[in-house]
């Protein structure tokens, strides 16, 4: 089987705790990428959950944005916390 080379980028500290978690497994970083393409190739699907952060919900972004605007034009005296917003 003919075989290629891939190149992507990541942060480097991941990459470190990769490497090493990878070693702990007895595996290469390429055999537990390989791995990874083979089963998503399988099943045709991402091999576990994939879920966002409700942080950067647009709804939250909202709130944020009103947020900030209502402590810009109070110049930052705003002292009410309103848990039912």
């Amino acid at each position: 089987m003919a075989q290629t080379m891939v190149n992507f980028r990541m942060d480097e500290k991941l990459k470190e705790k990769m490497e090493k978690t990878c070693k702990d497994m007895g595996l290469s970083v390429s055999a537990a990428y390989t791995m990874f393409a083979t089963k998503v190739t399988r099943e045709q699907r991402i091999p576990f959950e994939v879920t966002t952060d409700p942080f950067f919900s647009e709804e939250n972004m909202d709130r944020l944005r009103r947020n900030m605007a209502q402590m810009e034009k109070t110049g930052g005296t705003v002292h009410e916390v309103n848990l039912d917003d």
